[in-house]
């Protein structure tokens, strides 16, 4: 018994090692979890002052951009002012947290409020909200169940397509704002024809301001390359590079303070020329669930009658957001590693809690990370800082806003999405791979006349066409080949064969072997993979050869494959030879 008991010492405590290893393990696992998915308890701790400057600096120069975007953006998705600003916080917030690109920027997007522009139109600004709450749920889900491969459907010539339809479509839905003329301007057509319709009610005033606003923003953009001092550079020059790249990112700001100004002075002057932005609801928004029914001059939509009207939009709205985000990520991720699945998670979080404060749909913005990263940001704290200067213009400047005139924000508009239209697109695709204009050409002219959601569609249901029409088509060599016991027709698949190509390629045998008493020898020596729709075919190709009395051999066929086949049939087992030709036509079916 003592010796039993001696013996179990030892065991036991090598168990109890093991089961402390595995328990080391399991918590270095856990935290290296935790970490991944709130990537700030990463970040955090080695946080610097020097860090939260540039942070500081950094977070100040997107606020200045965002605030006015925000505006701008609320007024294309035809939502009331303020819920551009309402849009521009909370994803900051989030992103800080659960993101883990320093220099994106979440908030509202001039594609994100065409998106949802049709829904409002119809059912108010409550459905906003509403597309909101279910675009962060499906982008969280998604990103949970590892699907972001999904986006990787939008080929570059459908992407290009879609933005450029985009960019387009926002721009004519500004010009009615441009020209201080009234009207509908929800889709391209509509925009047009409420142009033409209303062009003689255009306030010269109104153009005028909106054209130099166009310039100078333009003028301003280009302020960056002046920047670009070197070391040798004298003080002073090293001094205006700085200013000029100060003013170049500030430019969206400087510009609506500067119209704004001018337009308060002439209104208390009681000589204003321009049409103002009007009202802009003040103070913080209520945090609240978001809502799931809608009352729209005197119509109430419940929540099923309102996913009726989304339709496939409840999809397309949060599949392009992650488009949008992942793409950006990406391009700023600078040879690093990029999660995509964190980024989606991080993105359906933003989206989830914006809806609590009445934020129209969010994903990442291209041209504001882009200020993000030229102005040295280190870390996601910069959106805090940006997240702040959003909530102080709600609380304190919503009055002073009231005097932006409208003409100002469409001339932002416009001028954002000239850059955002991808003129390269046409000369790289006409350079690369003609072929490709087509899927390019389709998105662009369906998401302008039948919708975006519909362009994309179409767009990605082409160029799927496209990769799968060589697969339904492969390439296979025929050779007619004469021995001793007659002539034979070698066909030679070049490659594996699945469901799309069985029936073409049972067709093409039997059109080939058109030659009497002529023998066909399937070379299976390049195929590794075959399905059973293609098994079934050889199948029923001997069945259809031996109708027309005519042989058919198949030769050098790997195991695996004829055990595909003999499991459809195990008459096909006598068909498979093997050595030379002569050999495997000599012997007797």
């Amino acid at each position: 018994m003592d010796s039993q008991l001696s013996m179990d010492e030892p065991t036991r405590s090598r168990k109890n090692k093991s089961n402390v290893r595995l328990k080391r393990i399991e918590a270095k696992d856990c935290k290296r979890f935790t970490k991944k998915r709130i990537p700030i308890i990463d970040w955090l701790p080695k946080y610097s002052i020097s860090k939260c400057l540039h942070d500081i600096l950094a977070g100040f120069t997107v606020g200045l951009t965002e605030v006015p975007q925000g505006i701008a953006y609320a007024t294309v998705a035809g939502l009331p002012p303020e819920y551009g600003l309402y849009s521009g916080f909370m994803g900051c917030f989030m992103y800080t947290v659960f993101g883990s690109c320093k220099d994106i920027n979440i908030g509202p997007t001039a594609i994100m409020a065409l998106m949802s522009q049709a829904y409002i139109a119809k059912m108010g600004p409550d459905v906003a909200v509403l597309l909101t709450f279910l675009s962060g749920c499906i982008i969280f889900i998604l990103g949970l169940l590892h699907l972001g491969f999904v986006v990787e459907f939008f080929s570059y010539p459908v992407v290009a397509g879609f933005t450029c339809a985009a960019a387009l479509q926002i721009a004519f839905s500004q010009l009615k704002s441009l020209l201080g003329i009234s009207g509908k301007a929800n889709e391209f057509l509509e925009s047009i024809i409420t142009v033409i319709e209303h062009i003689k009610e255009t306030k010269k005033w109104d153009v005028i301001l909106g054209v130099i606003c166009i310039i100078i923003l333009m003028v301003m953009r280009e302020l960056k390359r002046l920047s670009n001092t070197n070391e040798s550079s004298s003080r002073i020059r090293k001094y205006f590079g700085k200013c000029m790249w100060f003013l170049s990112l500030a430019r969206n700001a400087l510009i609506v303070i500067i119209t704004t100004v001018i337009a308060y002075y002439l209104e208390e002057e009681g000589r204003n020329p321009f049409t103002l932005i009007g009202e802009i609801g003040s103070g913080l928004p209520n945090f609240e669930p978001p809502p799931f029914s809608s009352t729209v001059n005197g119509t109430h939509y419940n929540f099923g009658e309102i996913i009726k009207e989304f339709g496939g939009g409840v999809a397309f709205v949060p599949l392009v957001a992650i488009l949008e985000t992942v793409a950006i990520a990406k391009a700023f991720s600078k040879g690093k590693t990029l999660d995509a699945t964190q980024e989606m998670i991080a993105l359906g979080i933003c989206n989830i809690m914006g809806s609590f404060v009445r934020s129209m749909p969010v994903t990442g913005s291209f041209t504001r990370t882009a200020v993000n990263n030229s102005s040295g940001v280190k870390t996601q704290l910069g959106g805090i800082i940006t997240a702040a200067m959003v909530l102080l213009a709600l609380a304190f400047l919503t009055k002073t806003f009231t005097y932006i005139p409208k003409t100002t924000l469409a001339a932002v508009v416009i001028t954002s999405m000239f850059y955002l239209f991808e003129f390269e697109a046409f000369i790289l695709l006409w350079r690369s791979k003609k072929l490709d204009l087509i899927p390019f050409g389709v998105t662009l002219i369906a998401s302008l006349f039948l919708g975006l959601e519909y362009g994309i569609i179409l767009g990605i249901v082409l160029h799927l066409i496209y990769v799968l029409y060589p697969v339904a088509r492969p390439k296979m060599d025929i050779i007619n080949v004469k021995i001793p016991q007659g002539d034979v027709l070698v066909v030679i698949p070049n490659t594996n064969m699945q469901f799309p190509v069985a029936e073409f390629f049972k067709e093409k045998i039997i059109s080939e072997a058109n030659i009497a008493q002529c023998t066909v020898v399937i070379d299976g020596s390049k195929i590794t993979y075959i399905d059973s729709t293609v098994a079934k075919n050889i199948d029923s190709l001997i069945s259809d050869m031996q109708l027309r009395d005519q042989d058919i051999i198949l030769w050098n066929f790997k195991s695996e494959i004829m055990d595909i086949c003999i499991g459809v049939n195990k008459k096909m087992q006598p068909y498979f030879r093997s050595g030379t030709i002569e050999e495997v036509v000599d012997v007797p079916l």
